[in-house]
């Protein structure tokens, strides 16, 4: 081979070479800046929004009495739940009993002799990163309750049924809540204990379906804050939670009132008007 071509091939090859030994920087230092431009980003963001559809067995609180009118459509009514929304009705869940918790919390939730009410909402977390972002704990802020302002409940009693998949819990919070409340193994137990919301990394969106319960006759307002991790930051950390606003979110959870001036029950049963009711209440536990 003459020296000309030899001085040809080794050319070649440095050429070659220099193109390999360059791509490593210029990857290293776009993949810098792609982590740069992610970590810039939101690690998330959260859309709180009550439950629109229908529970499977509900009541219905209103912050004015019926009147006669009122009360002759709502029981011809073929659309009951509709109707009291239409009148400025908030509507409650009645919360299914956690045969599956442990021993503890269904003895928790059944002491009073009384149903629990549930005030439900969905929680959507949403995420443009890149790399994944794990919510794996939450806690009840600022929460601050007074008496309902409810003057009527209409309720329709549960006839038995399983739980909803989801998280549980009371205000002010239970020991380990919020519980899982899917009918699976771990019902009624700390749901961040072993589980988390995991959003980035391809995953756009998740969330949860959350069950509150205010104290008896109680309307409260709370805030929510979350921990989260992702790779950068390892170790996690707490966020308030905040409205569209830019301000802290604000929750608003109530139960029924403990002494209404009108309540009835229906369903599996006649309609039954509990307020006239003197010496025996019948709504007693379902109201």
């Amino acid at each position: 081979m003459s020296v000309a071509a030899v001085s040809g091939v080794l050319g070649a090859l440095g050429g070659a070479l220099l193109a390999y030994v360059m791509i490593g920087p210029s990857v290293t230092k776009e993949n810098d800046s792609n982590k740069a431009y992610d970590a810039s980003q939101p690690p998330f963001t959260v859309s709180v929004q009550p439950e629109q559809s229908e529970p499977r067995e509900w009541a219905m609180v209103l912050d004015r009495t019926l009147t006669d009118d009122e009360v002759r459509k709502m029981k011809s009514s073929q659309d009951v739940f509709s109707y009291l929304k239409s009148l400025g009705g908030r509507p409650l869940a009645y919360a299914p009993l956690l045969e599956h918790a442990p021993a503890r919390y269904t003895e928790e939730q059944t002491s009073s002799g009384r149903l629990e009410f549930s005030d439900t909402f969905k929680m959507t977390v949403m995420s443009t990163r890149q790399y994944a972002v794990t919510i794996n704990d939450w806690r009840v802020t600022d929460l601050k309750c007074r008496e309902s302002s409810a003057q009527a409940v209409i309720g329709n009693p549960p006839q038995g049924g399983a739980a909803y998949e989801g998280i549980r819990l009371h205000l002010p919070p239970r020991a380990d809540e919020p519980v899982l409340t899917d009918d699976t193994e771990g019902q009624g137990e700390p749901y961040f204990g072993n589980r988390f919301v995991e959003v980035g990394n391809g995953q756009s969106s998740g969330g949860l379906r959350a069950e509150v319960i205010a104290p008896p006759g109680q309307s409260c307002e709370w805030g929510i804050q979350v921990h989260y991790a992702d790779t950068y930051r390892p170790e996690g950390r707490w966020v308030q939670l905040k409205d569209d606003n830019g301000e802290p979110l604000r929750i608003r959870t109530e139960s029924v009132p403990e002494n209404p001036r009108q309540s009835w029950i229906f369903g599996a049963m006649p309609w039954t008007s509990c307020h006239a009711t003197v010496e025996e209440d019948p709504c007693y536990g379902l109201l």
